[in-house]
């Protein structure tokens, strides 16, 4: 256990993340939970120690240094998934209030799981779909930052994120690889919720993969009627003004 604990602080290193002998155990946890829980449900495809380390961990850490400049209060994760990138990143910033938002259940009743077994506290797991707390009071304008590694191109996720965050906040998107034509296309999205394109961050992970964190900044209120209902986001993009 010693050595898998070290292993998970030297990787958090290679990205300038200084992370404590607790936090090292409370990923490693988060490791077991993982992988006892998807022998009997799909939470995902990665599940080598070293793998899980990287490919989730330390890339749900890469924006740590954004968070630590930043100091934001509140983080909604949308489209969570096994609890990436919101949970690592609790466990990086306890102080930070953190909402995880998912469509399915069981992922739920795994993420509450996880939230007990390594006691996290100020966090909650909701399950509902981001159309439908985008309008809810609580939940609009609500966060200081939004997050998701959801597979949705930009545009659509524009449109389920950044309802939920506060006028100065910002939605950062995580992205695997170079993302121009998304940007290129998701920019009228963008204007239309009243955002702008703040900066692309770059990263590498291991030896060939390409990380992107796409951070948008709310610059006023989105209009009342995002996001829309019925699946719209996905079926009908906002792609012009």
């Amino acid at each position: 256990m010693e050595n898998k604990k070290s292993y998970i602080i030297s990787e958090f290193a290679k990205i300038q993340c200084t992370i404590s002998d607790r936090q090292a155990e409370q990923f490693l946890r988060y490791f077991e939970l993982l992988t006892e829980w998807n022998a009997v449900m799909n939470l995902t495809a990665i599940t080598e120690f070293d793998e899980v380390v990287e490919k989730h961990f330390v890339d749900s850490a890469l924006l740590s240094e954004y968070i630590r400049k930043n100091r934001p209060k509140s983080l909604i994760d949308i489209g969570t998934g096994a609890g990436f990138p919101g949970v690592p990143l609790k466990i990086l910033f306890p102080e930070m209030k953190v909402t995880l938002l998912d469509s399915l259940n069981k992922r739920i009743r795994f993420l509450n799981t996880v939230i007990q077994k390594l006691g996290l506290e100020n966090i909650e797991a909701i399950h509902g779909r981001a159309e439908e707390y985008g309008i809810k009071e609580g939940y609009r304008e609500q966060y200081d930052f939004c997050v998701s590694r959801a597979v949705a191109r930009l545009a659509s996720l524009c449109e389920f994120c950044i309802p939920f965050v506060k006028k100065g906040g910002a939605f950062v998107a995580y992205k695997a690889m170079k993302s121009e034509e998304e940007l290129a296309e998701a920019k009228p999205a963008v204007t239309v919720l009243g955002a702008k394109l703040l900066e692309v961050k770059e990263f590498k992970l291991g030896e060939d993969a390409q990380r992107n964190l796409l951070v948008i900044q709310k610059t006023k209120e989105t209009p009342k009627k995002y996001p829309r209902q019925g699946g719209k986001p996905l079926k009908d993009p906002i792609l012009k003004l």
